[in-house]
């Protein structure tokens, strides 16, 4: 067992991490690993989670009445998670990092879109800029958060990985797009394209117990994008965010699943550079990992 203070829970959820596993240990080996592959995902999504679980919360029960408006609250609360995790070594330094820099990345993001009337954000907030609230980068650094954090749990390694510059240049050419499409063609099917060529030799390799098992890079980040929409559907009904012509909800467009498509990617080659991608045990020697 590994020593307590280098686990991914963190030394004060470790009992609870050990009662678990003594649990798990009564069930079929079968049934033992598909419950803890979605502990360890719900683990890996927690920063998001609680985000979304503080956007619903919040809008049951604010008032706009009350002293601190509820996007300066949700900054707050957010910024209160992410202290309390590293306090609790409930997240590496370098997720932190990760974070940080989504974060960034996600708000420079949020300004121009809205100021494009792409979206909207129709309550007040001190916490802003250019009228997006700071929380609003807890959003996108939730994506970042989950991939790192999955990458540490799953212990994951990847095979037939692209060369560091060649994901570089597609990240950027897919984040300019998201600006750039307001003025010339969106290039977004030939960036589709880029990612097939480019990832579609890509194995991601894990381990829920013991056995390593593999995904298709693209099925994985298919699959995310798609939770990601649910989530995004979610946040618009709660009305923290609303497209043009939801003044009534609806299910937000299905293009926007592939918008969380390409920008998976952008957090994925910005995850990297922080958290290296290596190469499955036995692959050492058969072709080297191309990382800056």
């Amino acid at each position: 067992m590994p020593p307590i203070e280098d686990h991914a829970t963190g030394p004060v959820l470790e009992p609870l991490r050990l009662a678990i596993r003594r649990q798990l240990k009564r069930l079929p080996q079968g049934i033992a690993e598909f419950v803890l592959f979605g502990l360890k995902q719900a683990w890996s999504c927690l920063l998001g989670a609680l985000v979304l679980f503080l956007i619903v919360a919040t809008k049951l029960v604010w008032s706009p009445e009350w002293v601190l408006n509820r996007y300066d609250a949700l900054f707050l609360m957010a910024l209160a998670i992410q202290i309390l995790f590293l306090r609790l070594r409930m997240e590496s330094w370098d997720e932190a990092k990760v974070i940080l820099i989504y974060h960034v990345t996600g708000t420079c993001m949020e300004i121009f879109k809205v100021k494009m009337g792409s979206w909207a954000y129709p309550e007040n907030a001190i916490f802003q800029i250019s009228g997006v609230p700071l929380f609003s980068g807890f959003m996108y650094a939730s994506v970042g958060s989950y991939m790192a954090r999955a990458i540490r749990i799953f212990d994951m390694r990847f095979t037939h990985y692209p060369p560091f510059a060649l994901t570089a240049l597609l990240a950027a050419a897919i984040y300019i797009n998201f600006y750039s499409h307001h003025y010339i063609a969106d290039l977004r099917i030939g960036l589709f394209v880029a990612i097939l060529l480019l990832f579609g030799r890509v194995r991601v390799y894990f381990t829920v117990e013991r056995k390593a098992r593999w995904m298709p890079l693209v099925l994985a980040a298919f699959l995310t994008s798609i939770f990601l929409w649910i989530a995004e559907n979610i946040g618009t009904a709660t009305g923290i965010w609303l497209y043009p012509g939801q003044r009534e909800w609806h299910l937000v467009s299905l293009q926007k699943m592939g918008s969380w498509y390409l920008l998976l990617y952008v957090s994925f080659v910005l995850v990297t550079i922080v958290c290296k991608p290596t190469l499955p045990d036995g692959w050492e020697g058969r072709r080297k990992v191309a990382v800056a």
